[in-house]
């Protein structure tokens, strides 16, 4: 079902919908979630149902969370009971347990939803994201794309960015492209003694990423007076490996401790 078949909803332009018209699109994003029966599959923001007909035909436990009333409206017209349908924002109300994601994500919410679906249990995920943000989703230390959200990705899941997706596949046309990204979460490629704080180190330190590591840290009260043993407080957050960044968490960890 398309935009097409249903004009009582406009996308908002705030919110950043750009909604799926390209059947063959959906199709490979469906494929590539490598869906079985009896999987439960969620899907955020199923908008007109491009992607949620084709779930059905593989599954018969299908979720959904959608916070617009109208596109909730048509779903539950559409699907009826076939859809165990959320109306609500997908940033605050709970996640019921799924094996699958799916989703087309709106510009404006794919960072909290992608680091809200990091904190689940999953087989696999498929998300369509701007481009410009799935690569930093796969994005690995040394390029230009690295980032706070490459770190996280990388510690959870494998991440491959499998399509390219032009603005013309879409209503209305966003100005930019489109990527397809797949997500498929394993054990974590190295051990933290503490993975709460690396998760807040790695985050304060990409967001002074112009500042050293002993800066950043200092400035939100994550770095004790005696830095004995703390490594690459002179770094930069963006030459540090997720590796790096682990080995500077544990030794926190153990300082913050003692």
């Amino acid at each position: 079902m398309s935009p097409r078949d249903s004009g009582h909803f406009s996308p908002r332009k705030s919110r950043g919908q750009n909604f799926l018209i390209d059947g063959r699109v959906a199709d490979r994003q469906i494929a590539h979630a490598g869906i079985r029966d009896g999987d439960a599959v969620l899907e955020v923001g199923p908008g007109y149902g491009v992607l949620t007909e084709r779930v059905l035909a593989l599954t018969s436990e299908v979720k959904a969370i959608e916070l617009e009333p109208e596109l909730a409206a048509h779903i539950e017209k559409a699907f009826g009971e076939r859809v165990e349908l959320i109306a609500g924002d997908a940033l605050k109300v709970g996640w019921p347990r799924f094996d699958v994601f799916v989703s087309n994500l709106p510009y404006s919410v794919s960072t909290p939803v992608i680091f809200k679906l990091l904190e689940h249990d999953f087989r696999r995920a498929v998300v369509m994201v701007q481009r410009e943000f799935a690569e930093r989703m796969v994005a690995a230390h040394g390029t230009l794309d690295y980032s706070r959200l490459s770190v996280n990705v990388y510690y959870r899941c494998r991440a491959e960015m499998v399509e390219t997706v032009p603005p013309s596949r879409f209503r209305p046309r966003p100005k930019v492209e489109s990527a397809v990204v797949v997500l498929e979460p394993r054990p974590p490629p190295f051990d933290l003694e503490d993975p709460g704080l690396f998760k807040e180190v790695v985050d304060r330190c990409f967001q002074h990423r112009r500042k050293t590591i002993r800066s950043a840290l200092r400035s939100h009260g994550l770095l004790p007076e005696d830095e004995a043993g703390v490594p690459y407080l002179d770094e930069r957050a963006e030459a540090l490996s997720p590796e790096q960044l682990g080995e500077l968490a544990d030794a926190l960890h153990r300082r913050l401790k003692s």
